[in-house]
């Protein structure tokens, strides 16, 4: 597995965790900043753009905390 599969597959699994966390959340402002650092992650990994996928999936994850 080369460093940027892996990479690619750690933010595949990121996502996953970040959107159950946020369809889990109850609603009020800190499910809506987790959704907002979601979509950016969203965004970020449609553009194949994992360190910053990672990022945003973090900071949706702090968001919630």
């Amino acid at each position: 597995m080369t460093p940027d599969t892996h990479l690619s597959s750690k933010a595949a699994d990121m996502m996953k965790t970040c959107k159950a966390a946020c369809d889990q959340a109850a609603a009020g402002p800190k499910k809506d900043a987790a959704l907002k650092h979601y979509q950016a992650a969203e965004k970020a990994h449609t553009a194949k753009n994992d360190a910053e996928c990672l990022k945003e999936c973090s900071a949706a994850t702090n968001a919630l905390a």
